[in-house]
């Protein structure tokens, strides 16, 4: 009994390099690249309309003597806020719109077009979100510290929800911003290696 199997040499094997535990997956690591940046534009997602759906529903009344005259904040009293709430909205608008380029890059990860057209709009939405969050960022200060300098006082003393529900919105908006940043530098690592 011998337990050796004789296998002929294939004329097709010559002068090509027999890969071992079966062919190469297509893509490979930029398929990898693919599927995170879909899952983080899905996180990105979130977090955007997040900010801006904490933004907008952001306002706390207080009572002064009488029911008739009454304190308000509210997120439209303050431009700032209201360019923070159309900005965050607009950059969670274009997230959703990139999900068919970002799965078209899953399919076909050797593609540049698409990897390409999301690198250039991810730099400019991401522009648009570091602009209105560090804006707003700059509004939340002054309402938690104040100036002395302007006489400005701070009223999260007063208005706690209020600067508790700006202040989160702040920090989805940084959470967004940092996730377009990995998006880009991502993309730029799968153009950049062929």
């Amino acid at each position: 009994m011998s337990t050796t199997i004789d296998v002929p040499e294939s004329s097709n094997t010559k002068g090509k390099t027999i890969l071992l535990g079966g062919p190469a997956r297509p893509g490979g690591w930029k398929k990898g690249i693919a599927i995170l940046d879909f899952i983080l534009r899905l996180g990105a997602v979130a977090a955007a309309l997040g900010a801006a759906a904490t933004m907008g529903m952001s306002d706390q009344t207080l009572p002064f003597f009488t029911q008739f005259f009454q304190f308000e904040a509210s997120y439209d009293s303050f431009t700032t806020f209201q360019f923070f709430v159309i900005s965050m909205a607009l950059v969670a608008g274009y997230l959703v719109l990139s999900l068919p380029f970002s799965i078209v890059a899953i399919i076909r990860p050797h593609a540049t077009g698409p990897r390409l057209f999301l690198i250039i709009l991810d730099t400019v939405f991401l522009t648009l979100a570091t602009s209105s969050g560090a804006s707003a960022a700059a509004i939340v200060y002054l309402a938690h510290n104040g100036n002395q300098d302007t006489n400005w006082l701070a009223i999260c003393n007063q208005f706690g929800d209020f600067c508790a529900q700006t202040s989160g919105a702040v920090v989805s908006s940084f959470v967004t911003v940092v996730i377009l940043v990995v998006l880009i530098v991502m993309s730029a690592l799968a153009l950049g290696r062929h």
